[in-house]
């Protein structure tokens, strides 16, 4: 049974994990809207990815016994200056889930919950993933300065992303 800090701490999570499908959702239309249509797709299976992840921890929480709390979802902003900007904004984005995951270990791990951090692992195998593969194509796209037919190249490529829920 999840003790009610980690229950808190769980449920602020799952908010999180929604707020980010919300985030790439909202840059898919951007990008759509500039088009980017493959980038769009890109951020679409973010969003499916992210939708994924808030379920997950939505479903341990019950299998633990507790209680799942839906909060509001903050407004994402939905106006970029260009691509080079969202996926800046991604990378930061990015970060900033992972400060989250592991402050939610380090809970777990101080109230001694076992099974807890033994399933946090699992996220924190998976933003190490997100992190280094928005980099590499952040750093893609810095190269060619978010322009020109290598802009449409990247663009191309992203549009072949597909969604797989990764199995347990």
């Amino acid at each position: 049974m999840l003790n009610n800090k980690l229950e808190k701490a769980l449920n602020k999570q799952i908010n999180a994990e929604f707020y980010s499908a919300y985030l790439y959702l909202s840059m898919s239309s951007f990008l759509n809207e500039i088009n980017l249509t493959g980038f769009s797709n890109w951020m679409r299976v973010q969003f499916e990815e992210e939708q994924f992840h808030a379920m997950k921890i939505y479903d341990y929480v019950l299998e633990r016994g507790g209680k799942v709390k839906l909060d509001a979802i903050e407004k994402p902003p939905y106006k970029w200056k260009d691509v080079l900007d969202v996926f800046k904004d991604v990378l930061k984005h990015e970060q900033h889930v992972t400060k989250l995951i592991n402050d939610l270990t380090d809970l777990a791990i101080q109230e001694k919950d076992h099974a807890t951090v033994n399933f946090l692992q699992w996220f924190i195998d998976e933003q190490v993933e997100e992190e280094a593969n928005v980099s590499e194509l952040l750093a893609q796209l810095e190269m060619i300065e978010g322009k020109g037919s290598g802009l449409f190249m990247l663009d191309r490529e992203a549009k072949q992303r597909k969604f797989i829920a990764p199995t347990e």
